[in-house]
């Protein structure tokens, strides 16, 4: 089986306009505490021809809800503006979007190729610079990857006034639940990083938990009680196809792999008790990296591989460790109070994710990775199972719904700021971010 539409193929033009300087200096500081959006215009992407308007109305509405979403951009309402670009070739008059408090204008077209494949034009400009501030780029694309090319312009244009990159350009895997809590369904699902285009992988005639994708964003990593029996296992979203990885005696549990994609390392319990081991993917060779009689689960690699992050309770109570990817140097390093575990390397190295029990309540937090520096990001009821983005910048979590009994997916910022609610096809948790899409 062949998941359609999870791999496609863009090829992107990068050109210079050298009527226009370029080289603005337009900026926006996302570690400032209190972010005032950036004001921008984006009106519909011009039509090439007659049978291309709606293609270009619907491509720049999902730019504008890419980053209206990230709180770092306010899209102005098209009705207010002056101008209707029809030429992106000319530069636009910047009097007529100053007059609106446009500080940026990303203006594009959208035309039919002979050969059937779109061909979508971009430009990006500092309204009150009058500059161009990035080379013009061209997409190339069948159609029914428009929604993707939108995603890829909302990434480009997050990118050259912030900084840092985009994450727009992204998949989410995540658990879809329906049904009773006596009799609860979960399938494992992916969808863009909005919600849109979700496609569900299992029937849910088993259960499956903790999805994880890998390097390539290709093969997924999970666990599921498939025949009856706890293991981990691979999908490939190209082919379909699903392999147990290793047929262990006992149950094999939260699986995630190694940056380069070479091992996953995961829990494999044995009489009660649970240690983290790795395996080699090429040589399917195992190493146990822990050997304490308490719980030790929910591993997670450091970005440059040199160091596990997991939790145990080996102390007494759940906490967080830290050890060398050989299992070397364990040591402890969440101190806050409460319980405290699925703990998730931020993608930057600089920050630790994690799920706070306390008061009876769960919360998202954060710390360095040495311990210091926590924070809580979230305020929820029962918030957790974070997930980063590939920028390091955002966070996704599980909320579960006080008394309503269902659960979903939200997003916050690493600063607390701009929580909001991923729309997904009914109940939903457990996600995990894709890297950016190549």
């Amino acid at each position: 089986m062949k998941i359609v539409g999870l791999v496609c193929t863009i090829i992107v033009a990068i050109f210079t306009l050298s009527a226009v300087p370029a080289g603005a200096a337009l900026k926006v500081d996302v570690n400032q505490g209190n972010l005032q959006p950036l004001p921008i215009a984006i009106p519909d992407f011009a039509p090439g021809g007659p049978g291309d308007a709606g293609v270009g109305q619907n491509i720049a509405s999902v730019v504008r809800a890419d980053l209206e979403r990230s709180g770092i951009f306010r899209p102005l309402d098209p009705k207010s503006f002056i101008e209707q670009i029809k030429d992106i070739n000319t530069p636009p008059t910047f009097a007529d979007w100053r007059g609106i408090n446009a500080q940026a204008l990303a203006a594009g077209t959208v035309g039919t190729q002979p050969d059937g494949r779109l061909k979508v034009d971009f430009r990006l400009w500092d309204v009150f610079g009058e500059t161009e501030m990035m080379p013009g780029k061209e997409y190339y694309t069948a159609p029914a990857n428009w929604r993707r090319i939108a995603h890829m312009i909302a990434d480009a244009i997050y990118e050259q006034i912030t900084g840092e990159k985009g994450y727009f350009d992204t998949r989410i895997v995540f658990i879809s639940e329906s049904g009773s809590l006596l009799n609860r369904r979960k399938r494992l699902a992916v969808m863009d990083e909005d919600g849109a285009n979700p496609i569900f992988l299992t029937r849910g005639d088993y259960l499956v938990l903790t999805p994880r994708f890998n390097p390539t964003a290709q093969i997924i990593a999970y666990m599921s009680y498939y025949s009856g029996r706890p293991r981990v296992y691979l999908f490939d979203l190209e082919t379909g196809r699903q392999q147990m990885l290793g047929d262990f005696p006992s149950m094999t549990f939260s699986p995630r792999f190694s940056p380069d994609g070479s091992k996953v390392v995961m829990s494999l319990e044995q009489r009660g008790n649970s240690d983290i081991y790795v395996m080699n993917l090429r040589t399917r060779a195992v190493t146990r990296l822990t050997t304490d009689p308490a719980i030790d689960t929910s591993p997670c690699y450091s970005p440059d591989g040199s160091q596990i992050v997991f939790e145990s309770d080996r102390g007494g109570s759940q906490q967080v460790y830290v050890m060398n990817s050989d299992g070397t140097n364990v040591h402890r390093i969440s101190f806050g109070g409460g319980k405290n575990g699925t703990p998730v390397w931020s993608p930057r190295g600089d920050l630790i994710a994690f799920t706070k029990q306390s008061g009876g309540s769960f919360r998202i937090g954060v710390m360095r990775p040495d311990g210091s520096g926590e924070r809580m990001i979230t305020d929820g009821w029962q918030d957790e199972g974070p997930t980063w983005a590939p920028n390091g910048r955002v966070l996704m979590f599980t909320r579960s719904l006080r008394g309503a009994g269902g659960s979903q997916i939200w997003s916050v910022d690493v600063t607390g700021r701009n929580e909001l609610r991923v729309h997904s096809p009914g109940d939903a948790s457990d996600p995990a971010w894709s890297p950016l899409i190549q």
